[in-house]
């Protein structure tokens, strides 16, 4: 580089791009991940006969996909793990009215409607997957909201 010092500007112009460019992949995956997480509560839940608990069907139908999931993707399929999918999906379903949201996206096909959930629940959850974790803690909904918008 010391061949072109008149072209430091530009230099550090493409290494601040690249460097941008690369937050907006960590923070796609992340959005990514946390929909994800969502969607397989969802599941779990409306699996579970509309959100009723029944503990032992419910605690089967974990204890299965744990399985399945750890024997397709590897580590990071707990039950526990798993439960706090389900569990996320409770709490966000509710305080966040991502509900009414998505009764509102017209019906298409499955891959269709998938990508406009995705692209609505990408402006809903814009935190990671761990600072979620923390927030389901607490009970309180306002309390909970307060340190979502404080954490932007």
């Amino acid at each position: 580089m010391s061949n072109y010092p008149s072209n430091k500007k530009f230099f550090s112009e493409i290494v601040e791009l690249l460097h941008s460019a690369k937050q907006n992949v960590i923070r796609t995956v992340n959005q990514t991940m946390v929909f994800t997480y969502f969607e397989i509560g969802r599941m779990i839940v409306e699996e579970e006969q509309d959100g009723k608990k029944r503990a032992a069907y419910g605690k089967q139908i974990i204890k299965q996909l744990s399985k399945v999931l750890i024997s397709e993707f590897g580590k990071g399929f707990s039950e526990r793990n798993i439960e706090q999918m389900r569990q996320f999906y409770l709490v966000y379903s509710k305080s966040q009215t991502l509900s009414a949201d998505f009764k509102k996206i017209p019906q298409t096909s499955s891959a269709e409607s998938k990508l406009v959930k995705q692209q609505t629940m990408s402006t809903k959850f814009k935190l990671s997957w761990s600072h979620y974790l923390k927030l389901m803690r607490i009970e309180d909904e306002n309390e909970r909201a307060f340190y979502e918008i404080e954490s932007f």
